[in-house]
């Protein structure tokens, strides 16, 4: 009511009138697009921490290289430090400490925990719990990054916006038993500060002491903004990736029962965790490129790492059981093309629809022998020759690319 008679009073003053009408309409325009933020369940300090960081690379980063200029120590210890908490996240928190896809001594785990906790993305205890409801609750409402939300939910939304009391930690028994996974836990604030910005702000007063190129300020300050912050924010946006664009992009050779997915491109800047299809279908495997051609850093370096005897217990997929859900996928893919043609057969008659749904029962027979093979072969455990296995697969991606040739003939005639 009140706005009403604003409106008709104003309205009598053009000039003034007008001018305000439009700050009116520009608040409603604002209350509209906020109206449905929870800011009552808002997570302040953690919003607080992802903008400003953001800000700050964006605005700080430039600055600080417009005044000081480039210089290639301060860069080889971004390098560094970017390697070191991506590292730690994938290898780490992900890996070892969430689906136990290996076994690690001491020294890894110190390393992974110091440098996991300088990328700011909780303590590994925190991290591996959300992650394990995850799996085990993908696309539904309990997932934690549930896609289904959208993909800023996915990405960053579920860390601003707390919609539901935090759960406790009830599926981490195993990890709380670890001294050094209970230490960082405990300490997670203090040691996420002290490695992620002031050891590289050290190393950059260190580094400009003892050289010209910097004053001691410049050093520290480089060392504060290129290692630290924005270093910070690109690691975490990369780990953000995996929870979004990794459901969103890419393809699903193993299966299609969830919105994971396999994408290379993914995989460059996520330390080989873009193979996310695959990983949702064997959680425990410590690779996730699978193929030796797919780009999995983390693998390479957890391989690495057991030929000297710092980790061990490296847990593989038997190949058998991986070419047999890449088989039972493209088995659903045929009975879809099926179905689709029949039902559109039954609306309108077509010699040619009729031809194509004969030849896709004929391959979905062969696949179903092909099943059967692999079937027998992991359960009794029987390990096939890498030849039979390679001739299978290439069978399996020509019978894919048959589907594909076929269904776009049949779908020309429909």
């Amino acid at each position: 009511m009140k706005y009403y008679r604003l409106k008709k009073v104003l309205s009598a003053k053009h000039k003034g009138a007008n001018f305000v009408f439009v700050i009116l309409k520009f608040s409603d325009i604002i209350n509209l697009m906020f109206r449905n933020i929870p800011f009552n369940r808002v997570e302040w300090v953690t919003s607080g921490f992802l903008i400003t960081t953001a800000l700050l690379t964006a605005t700080a980063v430039p600055w600080y290289f417009w005044n000081y200029g480039w210089d290639w120590f301060i860069f080889a210890v971004f390098l560094f430090f970017y390697v070191s908490t991506g590292m730690s996240i994938t290898v780490g928190y992900h890996r070892l400490f969430s689906h136990k896809a290996f076994q690690a001594k001491w020294p890894v785990k110190l390393y992974v925990l110091l440098f996991g906790a300088a990328a700011f993305e909780n303590s590994a205890l925190w991290w591996s719990s959300e992650h394990r409801k995850h799996h085990k609750h993908v696309d539904t409402d309990d997932d934690p990054y549930d896609i289904t939300k959208g993909f800023f939910w996915a990405h960053m939304g579920w860390l601003m916006f707390k919609l539901k009391p935090t759960p406790p930690l009830n599926n981490v028994e195993d990890l709380k038993k670890d001294r050094l996974v209970s230490f960082q836990h405990r300490f997670i604030h203090p040691l996420s500060f002290l490695v992620s910005f002031g050891l590289p702000s050290l190393i950059g007063y260190l580094y400009a002491l003892h050289t010209s190129n910097l004053s001691l300020i410049a050093g520290a300050l480089g060392g504060l903004l290129i290692p630290g912050v924005a270093r910070v924010v690109m690691v975490q946006h990369a780990t953000f990736c995996i929870n979004s664009l990794c459901h969103m992009i890419g393809k699903r050779p193993y299966s299609t029962s969830h919105s994971a997915r396999d994408s290379w491109i993914a995989a460059i800047f996520t330390m080989g965790e873009g193979y996310h299809n695959y990983h949702h279908e064997f959680q425990w495997d410590y690779r996730n490129g699978v193929k030796p051609w797919q780009l999995d850093p983390s693998k390479w370096i957890i391989w690495t790492l057991s030929k000297f005897g710092l980790v061990s217990n490296l847990k593989r997929v038997p190949r058998e059981r991986i070419l047999l859900a890449e088989t039972r996928e493209t088995k659903r893919q045929i009975s879809d093309q099926i179905t689709f043609f029949q039902e559109s057969l039954s609306n309108s008659a077509c010699e040619l629809l009729e031809q194509t749904i004969v030849s896709l029962e004929q391959l979905r027979d062969r696949l179903n022998e092909i099943t059967g093979e692999l079937q027998s072969a992991a359960k009794e455990r029987i390990n096939l020759s890498r030849t039979k296995l390679h001739e299978i697969r290439s069978e399996v991606h020509s019978m894919l690319r048959e589907i594909d040739s076929v269904s776009k003939i049949a779908a020309s005639a429909i």
